[in-house]
């Protein structure tokens, strides 16, 4: 058997593990997580190299079922590329997900010729009477299609997962260098890892109504120096980041600087800064600024 390379598609609703499991199958942090829905916006690319394979995972926008914006409508975009452009597609579920047999998504999963491997996730909230419906539910909505219960935040049975995937590649020289692990810039890294922060931080609809932009990244040997902007759609978001005296801003500053840190392996001085920019989730041209375009 020669050399093995693909494109291995994380697909699902939202908020049922995909990112997680991107972490998990690559070994390194990519993929922001927070417990909230829809923190995934962007694709993005996790390379593992190992002798005879390598195996790039895309990490995708939950789908959603009643895009409201144009940004939801981008992020849908994202994950039919994506079921086109699968090696391997890796369709995610728990036990909250309530597709049933009528949904577009189904119909695809069953219809394409690409090889479907069912992860059925967060097993360690899973009784054996709720491990027996779900896995009859799928077995009956994707006949024939491999299932895999597992734990993505413990790593149960992601060892026997990544094993399924590589058997399913396609024999093919590799797309990238050895030395690649993901598509993101460092920019781009740590915008995601400020807007994780949001996400955590604040509540409601804020982290939904931020964007953030990595405005100067330098390297200056010792230190990295990083200007950032945080967008909000309405004036009283941009109080609410802000906070009393400039105290929320502050504290995520602090969380943000830990983990830009950790990522880099450097010392980091944060600087953010907050902008009002109106109905930009429904705006072609702020859309484009942010990076959202095909």
């Amino acid at each position: 058997m020669g050399f093995r390379s693909g494109f291995v598609n994380i697909i699902g609703r939202p908020n049922v593990g995909k990112s997680t499991l991107l972490n998990a199958l690559t070994g390194e942090k990519l993929a922001i997580i927070t417990p909230k829905a829809q923190t995934t916006r962007r694709r993005i690319l996790g390379i593992v190299n190992t002798p005879g394979y390598q195996i790039i995972y895309s990490d995708t926008p939950g789908l959603i079922d009643d895009p409201e914006y144009k940004l939801h409508h981008w992020m849908n975009a994202q994950v039919s590329t994506a079921l086109q452009d699968a090696d391997v597609i890796v369709f995610m579920t728990d036990t909250r997900d309530e597709l049933q047999e009528q949904h577009r998504l189904v119909h695809i999963l069953r219809e394409t010729t690409v090889p479907v491997l069912v992860v059925i996730n967060k097993a360690d909230l899973l009784d054996n009477t709720a491990l027996a419906t779900i896995t009859q539910k799928w077995q009956s909505l994707l006949p024939g299609k491999p299932q895999f219960v597992i734990s993505a935040l413990q790593g149960k049975g992601v060892a026997e997962l990544q094993h399924a995937i590589r058997e399913c590649l396609p024999e093919h020289p590799a797309y990238y260098d050895t030395d690649d692990y993901t598509d993101q810039t460092e920019r781009a890294i740590t915008s995601e890892i400020i807007r994780e922060k949001i996400f955590l931080q604040y509540q409601q609809e804020i982290p939904y109504n931020c964007e953030v932009i990595v405005d100067a990244f330098k390297d200056k040997g010792d230190i990295i120096a990083i200007n950032a902007v945080i967008y909000v759609g309405r004036d009283t978001h941009k109080s609410i980041i802000i906070g009393k005296g400039g105290a929320a801003i502050k504290q995520l500053g602090i969380a943000a600087r830990q983990d830009i840190e950790a990522f880099t392996g450097k010392k980091i001085f944060l600087q953010l800064f907050v902008k009002v920019k109106e109905n930009w989730k429904n705006d072609e041209r702020s859309l484009k600024h942010f990076g959202y375009e095909n």
